[in-house]
């Protein structure tokens, strides 16, 4: 079969090039087969000169998702309670009317910054996602308020722009065939997608002879199939490993000093807090073994084997990043990518969670067209700073914006919530403290949600705006987090029912407020626009009909990307994006915040419920809420095929099990002061005592007496974040009965 081929017709079925733009790890090209209008079958990449981009079940499943029954099919208005999900169907010039007209009322009354926009990740193309078109069209009103941190990697960005000054910290899937070791710490890329090529290179890399070791509460699905050795590790006591793996390596003198020297600033205060020199506290493996319930024998090992065998990559998963205090786990990884002399090169790892590359990923993406919002304008922007204050002009924390519903100005924030525009975010199933979330919602004044279908959080609008899939409008995707490459979104069928697009919702609801200069270029100017002022995109899309045709430009390397490669090459020539212009494991930007919830070098800090928190007493179990294979995030929770492949189950020790009296697959009853949700038990050893996994992103569905019988886990989580910013989704006491 030929690579990249053209759409073509094959009798009466026609095959059309697309891409999936979930907010998975992954951006998959697909080939849809249509007959009548309809998508009757979805094949994944057949590229045969270059390595295939393989989509996973998500991909395979999508059908079921363009034509669920549950699809929202027209605009509709509330008639019931706010939260009861009674809807009357009526027409889009009323629902746009009606929107409008709210936008006019509250800007007036209130001014723009009673305007709340949030969007969340359920689609990423360029053109069509709301996150592009309505900010810009909110812009043009006058401005809005919103939120700042980035629920999976706020720990990690606010990390590596502390050490590193930058967010492309990864190398590419491809370079992990050159690793020796390769350390799974709180990664589980088989299930999550860590870019598309991801699996595909571990495997190449375990064929190679790489050992693999994970870390982690439970034995993943990475780690079963790919690791060699598991270290299950107590929830939130990560870097109290690192730290004190560091120990190990300066105590043995293992620590590849001339990199040091020559790269970092502040090694020695760090060296100073390990060995105790600064507190009186040597962090020994015996001490991190208290704490972590990891052997010392096993700490002891590892960092042996991690200064040792060169070269070697410790891959920092973001799951341990939100926590509590997160971002000293991603510091601390950086901090022994450093000591060990692995960064900059082949096989080697510049940890820091993200593990972005930056040819083609989506971070790049030119905010085309969007002028900047004037309730910001003159302020800092949302990255120039590591104080998290200086973001607090028109935005609240992402795991705030509840809080700030209930209590706005009055509880210490910027302003009042009156008018939300929630774009097909879904946060109250997303973010923490559910039912104090469920509350909130009845506090704006008024609420419009577009979406496809009807989650969680639409059942509490107003207005309610049904938006397309991504298979029924043409965009441009770029890929998260590996590259290299750039996906076209061919239109696949026409728009089911009476859903438009994001954009299209902009540009009807432009002239109703009075703006005439929203839109002046056809969808195909606006997507060829984008190539050509995307400086990556334009360097590499020379032919866009082609680029259009194919449905993806691979960008072909002559070797692969290696982060701080010329860093490392030539640090005269080439300094770190910091202001001492080297790695900065002493951070005189985080000294000067003067906090001591993040102190200038990575630190174990211990958090609020830990083990060590006397509500252990009452709720001895830790949670932590991985990614779902089923899913990307709350997004496909309906899809059939994929419920029955990957049912909701809660991971229970059988240890815990039995000490409570529950076999496998009986319902049982999580909870705490926060909530409680009912959901079967996985009873099993592939998740050590004293922790419970629930997989984030299952529906919230409260029964009449508030128990959640859709094992959503926040429910039980904390609406808290991090010094540095991380959404504190793992940092979690429960306790577990039979129902």
């Amino acid at each position: 079969m030929k690579s990249d081929s053209e759409n073509k017709s094959t009798g009466d079925t026609t095959i059309i090039r697309g891409a999936a733009c979930y907010d998975c790890g992954g951006r998959c090209p697909l080939k849809f087969h249509v007959k009548d209008g309809k998508i009757i079958r979805i094949e994944g990449d057949d590229a045969v000169e270059s390595e295939q981009l393989r989509a996973c079940l998500r991909c395979r499943a999508y059908r079921q998702y363009v034509y669920h029954p549950d699809r929202l099919k027209y605009p509709m208005k509330r008639v019931g309670a706010r939260g009861e999900g009674r809807f009357a169907r009526i027409s889009w010039d009323e629902a746009l009317d009606t929107v409008a007209g709210e936008l006019k009322r509250v800007k007036e009354t209130y001014g723009n910054a009673g305007i709340f926009f949030m969007a969340g990740g359920g689609y990423h193309g360029s053109l069509h996602s709301g996150r592009n078109a309505l900010p810009r069209l909110l812009s043009l009103f006058g401005g809005f308020s919103t939120n700042y941190g980035n629920i999976s990697s706020e720990g990690c960005v606010w990390a590596v722009m502390a050490q590193y000054g930058t967010v492309y910290t990864g190398n590419s899937r491809s370079d992990l065939v050159n690793s020796k070791l390769i350390i799974m710490w709180g990664w589980d890329p088989v299930k999550m997608i860590s870019g598309t090529d991801c699996s595909y290179n571990l495997m190449k890399a375990r064929e190679a002879g790489a050992r693999f070791v994970a870390v982690d509460p439970r034995l993943t699905q990475s780690a079963a199939t790919l690791a060699h050795q598991w270290v299950p590790i107590r929830p939130g006591t990560d870097t109290a490993m690192l730290v004190s793996m560091a120990y190990v390596m300066i105590k043995e003198n293992l620590q590849d000093q001339k990199f040091l020297d020559k790269y970092t600033v502040g090694f020695d205060k760090f060296r100073d807090y390990v060995t105790g020199r600064e507190d009186g506290i040597a962090k020994t493996t015996e001490w991190a073994e208290a704490i972590t319930g990891v052997p010392a024998a096993v700490i002891m090992q590892l960092a042996r084997e991690y200064a040792t065998v060169k070269p070697a990559a410790l891959m920092d998963g973001m799951g341990p990043a939100r926590s509590a205090m997160g971002e000293q786990f991603t510091r601390c990884a950086m901090t022994l990518a450093a000591m060990t002399g692995n960064i900059g090169i082949a096989g080697g790892s510049a940890g820091g969670g993200l593990m972005n590359i930056p040819i083609g990923h989506m971070f790049r993406a030119p905010n085309i067209g969007i002028p900047r919002n004037p309730l910001e304008a003159g302020g800092k922007s949302v990255r120039g700073s590591l104080d998290l204050q200086d973001r607090l002009i028109a935005r609240v924390h992402s795991n705030k914006i509840f809080d700030c519903m209930l209590s706005g100005k009055a509880g210490g924030y910027p302003f009042d919530i009156k008018f939300l525009w929630s774009c097909q975010s879904n946060y109250l199933n997303q973010l923490g403290n559910t039912n104090k979330s469920a509350k909130a919602m009845h506090m704006p004044e008024f609420i419009v949600i577009d979406e496809i279908v009807m989650t969680p959080t639409a059942r509490f609008a107003d207005v309610i705006l049904p938006v397309n899939t991504p298979v029924e409008k043409n965009d441009i995707v770029r890929p998260w987090p590996s590259g290299p490459y750039f996906l076209h979104v061919n239109k696949v069928i026409e728009p089911l029912y009476e859903t438009k697009s994001s954009f299209q919702i902009a540009c009807e609801l432009a002239p109703r407020l009075g703006i005439d200069n929203y839109n002046d270029k056809t969808e195909e100017q606006w997507l060829r626009a984008f190539v050509k002022m995307a400086p990556d995109m334009a360097q590499e899309i020379t032919d866009y009909d082609k680029f259009k045709k194919e449905g993806i430009h691979r960008i072909k390397l002559e070797k692969p990307i290696i982060a701080f490669e010329k860093e490392i090459a030539d640090p005269e020539h080439n300094p770190f994006p910091t202001p001492s212009g080297k790695i900065e494991i002493f951070s005189r930007r985080v000294a000067e915040i003067g906090s001591p919830g993040v102190p200038p070098v990575p630190k174990y800090l211990d958090t609020w419920e830990s083990r060590n928190d006397p509500l252990v007493a009452k709720y001895p179990l830790q949670m932590v809420s991985p990614h779902p294979a089923a899913r990307a995030h709350s997004t496909l929770y309906l899809v059939p095929w994929l419920r029955e492949a990957h049912p909701s189950r809660v991971w229970l020790n059988t240890r815990d099990a039995a000490a409570r009296g529950i076999r496998d697959e009986d319902e049982v009853m999580v909870f705490n002061d926060r909530g409680k949700t009912v959901i079967p038990a996985w009873v099993t050893n592939r998740i050590m005592p004293g922790v419970i996994a629930m997989e984030e992103g299952a529906w919230f569905t409260p029964d009449a007496e508030g128990v959640d019988r859709g094992g959503c886990p926040n429910v039980l989580t904390r609406d808290e974040y991090s010094p540095g910013g991380a959404t504190a989704m793992n940092t979690v006491l429960v306790e577990v009965k039979k129902v």
